[in-house]
C-alpha cells in the first residue's frame, strides 16, 4: 500500500522562542517642563454708580464719580473701574495688557491682508482706531467722499457685508423695507447690491464671475509663443445658392463634390487643404465651403469668423441676390478682406450689360471694384471651363502676403468647431479648424459642453494622423458629448480641468432651459390666447449638429398666424425608439433630414400611429412644414419602404464588383427596386437600383424576412459589413 511515512516526533511547526525575555514598556518621554506665565492679578471688579467714586483733595465729586480737580483724576480713575475697565486695562498701568512685538507684527499683517471697508480705517501704527494705543485719532471719510469697492458675482448678503464692512442686518433691513425678504445667506443681484450700497456712500463695482472656459481662453491669449511661423490662409467661399461655389471649388480641387450633394446644393460646412503653386513656391490654402441657402445663415456666420479671406461667388447672370448681401454683411462683421469671383462668365447671357449691372450692385453694397477706382478685386471665373482659376489663386496668395498671417506651431492647441456629428464606431466626432498650437493624439481637450482625450485625428483626406498644426481642418473623436458648431476647442493640462469647464457649460445650458417663462397674473391672458391657437409639434432629427441648428432656427421663424410650429426636440443622429415615444407624448410629427429610422422605431411608430417624414433637401422639408401649417398640402412622391437587409459579408468579384451577402431583417427585398445605403443611421448613398438578387446560385425576384441572399447594386461598390440596405419604391400619394 502507498502509505506515507509518519513522523516519529510530533511538535509545533516553525521557529520556537527558547529564551524568555522580559517585555520592555514604552511611553511618553519628558522633553522639558514649561513654567506658567506670570500675569499680574486683575483688580477686583467694582460696580460704578453714585457714591462709588471718591474725590481727591480740592475736587468736587461729579456724577458717576467724575471730578473736576487735579486730585479728582485718581478718583475718576477709580470711579471708572468696572467690568469693562478691568478687561480693557484702563483701570491703571498695572492692569494694562502688554502686546509683544511679534503679536503686533502678526496683527498688522492680518489687517493688511484683509480687503474691505474697515481696511481704510486703520491707524498709522497698524492698530485699529480706538484699540490699545489708538489714541482715539480715527480718520473719518470726508463728507461727500465715495469709496470704491470691488466684488465678484455671484454675491450673497454675507459676502457683501464682509467686503464692505456694512452689517448684514442693515442690508437685510434695507431689503425688507424694499419689499424683499432675505436671510444672511440669500443671494443678491447686482443692481440691488449697487442700489443699497449707494445709501452707505459706497461705490460698489460688481465684476462678472469668470467661468472656467473664460479663464482657459484668457490663458491662451496671454501665453508665450513657442514656435511662431507663417501659416496657410483660411479662405471661406460665400455666396447665394446655385451661384457655383462648390463647382468652383471642385475645379480648384479637381474633384466632383457637387454631384454628391442632394439637390445639387451644399448642406453642411466642409473644409479641406488645397496645394497651390505660387511662382516657384509650393504653398497650401485651406478652403471652407459653406452652404448658400438662407437656412444656413448661422453656419455661414461661423465660417466667416474663422476665416482670413472671403471669396464671394456671384453669378454674372443673376447678379447680387439676398444671400449675397447677407454674406457681405458677415464678411464685413468679421473684418476680413473680400475677393469677388464673378462666376459663370462662359454663359452666353453673361454679356457686358449684365457685367456692368453686377459691378454696380457690388458698389451699392460697399464693394467698389478696382476697375472703378475701388479696392475690391473682381476676378472673372468659369467653373465649367476653368477660366480665371489661376488668377484667383494668385490673388489669394497675394492677399495672404499682405495680411502676414502667423501662428504658434508649438504649445497647446486652440481651434473652432465647424461641424459635429455622431459616427458609428467613433461616437461624437467634432470637425475642428486648428488655429493655434500643436494638436496631438492623447491631448486633453474641452470643446464646448464636451470634453475628453483625443482618441484619433483624421485629416481632410480621410487619413489618420498623430498631430495637426494651425490652418488644418481635422476630425476629432474621444469626447463624451456633441459640441455645437461654432464652439471653441482648447487643449488643457489635465482631464480634471477639461471636465470642470465642460460641466460649467452644461450647467449654464441647463439653467437657460429651466428659465422658461412662467405663468403669472401679468401674462396669463397671453397664455390663454395661445391655447386657442393650433400647434404643429415636430421632433427634428438631422445628420450633423449644424443642420439641426439651421432647421430649428428656420422652423421657429415660419410666418404662420393660425398655427404655431413648435420644435419639441432637435438632435443629431438616426431616428430611434425614444424619439417615437417623445412624439407620442407631445403629439408630434417626426421629420428627419438625411437620416433614417431603425427597425424598432418604425414598428413602434406604426403601432402608435406616429408619422415619420424623411427629407434629403432642407428647403423641401421647410416648404412642406409651411404648407402643412397653412393646410395647403399637395400630392407628394412618397417613399414606400419594402424591407431592410443587413450586410453580413462583402465579396469582391473581378469584372463584377462588390456583392453584398445579406440577411433580410424585415419586409421584402425586390429586384430592380430602389436601394438606400445607411451606416449608423446616417444615409451614405441613395437612389441606387438593385441590379441582381440571388438566393444561393439562383436569380430570384424577391427575398423575404429571415432569409439570406446576395445583392449587387448598380454602380456602387463601397459596401461595408454592418451597413443596412433599405429597399423602397417611390409612389404618388395624396397628402392629408
Amino acid at each position: 500500500m502507498n502509505v506515507p511515512t509518519r513522523p516519529s516526533v510530533v511538535g509545533p511547526a516553525g521557529q520556537q522562542l527558547t529564551n524568555k525575555e522580559k517585555t520592555r514598556l514604552a511611553g511618553p518621554q519628558v522633553i522639558r517642563v514649561e513654567q506658567a506665565d506670570n500675569l499680574p492679578t486683575p483688580p477686583p471688579m467694582r460696580r460704578t454708580g453714585p457714591g462709588t467714586g471718591t474725590s481727591g483733595p480740592g475736587g468736587a465729586r461729579g456724577p458717576m464719580g467724575r471730578t473736576g480737580g487735579a486730585g479728582g483724576a485718581a478718583g475718576g480713575a477709580r470711579g471708572r473701574g468696572g467690568i469693562g475697565a478691568s478687561r480693557s486695562g484702563r483701570a491703571g498701568e498695572s492692569a494694562r495688557m502688554e502686546f509683544g512685538a511679534q503679536d503686533i507684527r502678526d496683527r498688522k499683517a492680518r489687517l493688511d491682508a484683509a480687503k474691505g471697508f474697515m481696511s481704510s480705517h486703520r491707524s498709522p501704527s497698524g492698530r485699529p482706531m480706538g484699540g490699545p494705543g489708538g489714541g482715539g485719532q480715527r480718520t473719518e471719510r470726508k463728507p461727500g467722499e465715495v469709496q470704491q469697492i470691488h466684488v465678484a458675482e455671484p454675491l450673497t448678503i454675507k459676502e457683501l457685508s464682509a467686503a464692505t464692512g456694512i452689517k448684514a442686518t442693515d442690508i437685510i433691513k434695507k431689503l425688507f423695507l424694499g419689499g424683499t425678504m432675505a436671510t444672511i445667506n440669500s443671494a443678491i443681484d447686482r443692481e440691488k447690491a449697487i442700489e443699497i450700497m449707494m445709501d452707505f456712500e459706497i461705490d460698489l463695482i460688481v465684476d462678472e464671475a469668470k467661468s472656467a472656459a473664460d479663464i482657459i481662453e484668457e490663458r491662451f491669449k496671454d501665453r508665450e509663443r513657442v514656435d511662431e511661423r507663417r501659416r496657410a490662409p483660411i479662405v471661406t467661399i460665400l455666396g447665394h445658392v446655385d451661384h457655383g461655389k462648390t463647382s468652383l471649388l471642385d475645379r480648384i480641387r479637381k474633384t466632383n463634390i457637387a454631384a454628391g450633394e442632394a439637390g445639387g446644393i451644399t448642406q453642411s460646412t466642409r473644409a479641406f487643404c488645397v496645394p497651390v503653386k505660387s511662382g516657384d513656391v509650393d504653398r497650401v490654402v485651406t478652403f471652407i465651403d459653406t452652404p448658400g441657402h438662407e437656412a444656413f445663415t448661422s453656419m455661414r456666420a461661423r465660417g466667416a469668423k474663422v476665416t482670413d479671406i472671403v471669396v464671394l461667388v456671384v453669378s454674372a447672370v443673376d447678379g447680387v441676390m439676398p444671400q449675397t448681401v447677407e454674406s457681405i454683411q458677415h464678411a464685413k462683421a468679421a473684418g476680413v478682406p473680400i475677393v469677388v469671383a464673378m462666376n459663370k462668365i462662359d454663359r452666353p447671357d453673361a454679356n457686358e450689360a449684365n457685367i456692368r449691372r453686377l459691378l454696380g450692385q457690388l458698389a451699392e453694397n460697399g464693394l467698389n471694384p478696382v476697375e472703378w477706382g475701388g479696392d475690391t478685386e473682381v476676378i472673372k471665373t468659369s467653373a465649367t471651363r476653368g477660366d480665371g482659376i489661376e488668377e484667383l489663386l494668385a490673388m489669394l496668395d497675394y492677399q495672404a502676403e499682405l495680411l502676414e498671417l502667423k501662428a504658434d506651431f508649438g504649445g497647446m492647441a486652440r481651434g473652432t468647431v465647424l461641424e459635429a456629428s455622431i459616427e458609428e464606431g467613433r461616437g461624437p466626432v467634432a470637425r475642428v479648424m486648428v488655429q493655434e498650437g500643436r494638436l496631438k493624439k492623447g491631448d486633453f481637450i474641452v470643446i464646448g459642453r464636451g470634453y475628453g482625450r483625443v482618441r484619433d485625428i483624421i485629416n481632410d483626406r480621410g487619413e489618420r494622423i498623430t498631430e495637426a498644426f494651425p490652418s488644418t481642418p481635422v476630425a476629432l473623436s474621444g469626447i463624451d458629448e456633441l459640441p455645437d458648431a461654432g464652439d471653441k476647442a482648447f487643449v488643457v493640462e489635465s482631464i480634471r480641468a477639461a471636465e470642470e469647464a465642460a460641466e460649467e457649460r452644461r450647467r449654464i445650458d441647463r439653467e437657460r432651459e429651466l428659465a422658461a417663462p412662467k405663468i403669472t397674473l401679468d401674462n396669463i391672458f397671453k397664455h390663454l390666447e395661445k391655447q386657442g391657437r393650433k400647434e404643429l409639434a415636430l421632433v427634428v432629427k438631422g445628420d450633423v449638429q449644424g443642420s439641426v441648428e439651421a432647421l430649428k432656427g428656420m422652423l421657429s421663424k415660419l410666418p404662420t398666424e393660425e398655427v404655431v410650429v413648435s420644435v419639441k426636440s432637435a438632435s443629431a443622429g438616426g431616428i430611434n425608439e425614444s424619439d417615437v415615444t417623445l412624439a407620442e407624448a407631445t403629439k408630434a410629427i417626426i421629420v428627419g433630414f438625411n437620416v433614417t429610422s431603425s427597425g424598432k422605431a418604425r414598428q413602434l411608430a406604426e403601432s402608435k400611429g406616429i408619422e415619420i417624414r424623411l427629407y434629403e433637401v432642407i428647403y423641401d422639408l421647410i416648404d412642406d412644414v409651411t404648407k402643412a401649417a397653412r393646410g395647403m398640402l399637395a400630392p407628394e412622391l412618397k417613399l414606400e419602404v419594402l424591407g431592410h437587409a443587413e450586410v453580413k459579408q462583402v465579396f469582391k468579384i473581378s469584372k463584377v464588383g462588390a456583392i453584398a451577402g445579406c440577411n433580410i431583417l424585415d419586409g421584402i427585398v425586390e429586384r430592380n427596386a430602389q436601394i438606400r445605403v445607411t451606416r449608423g443611421g446616417i444615409v451614405i448613398e441613395k437612389d441606387r437600383r438593385l441590379e441582381q438578387l440571388k438566393r444561393f446560385k439562383d436569380d430570384v425576384k424577391e427575398v423575404r424576412a429571415g432569409m439570406e441572399c446576395g445583392m449587387k447594386i448598380v454602380g456602387y461598390d463601397d459596401i461595408k459589413v454592418g451597413d443596412v440596405l433599405e429597399c423602397y419604391k417611390t409612389v404618388t400619394v395624396a397628402r392629408s
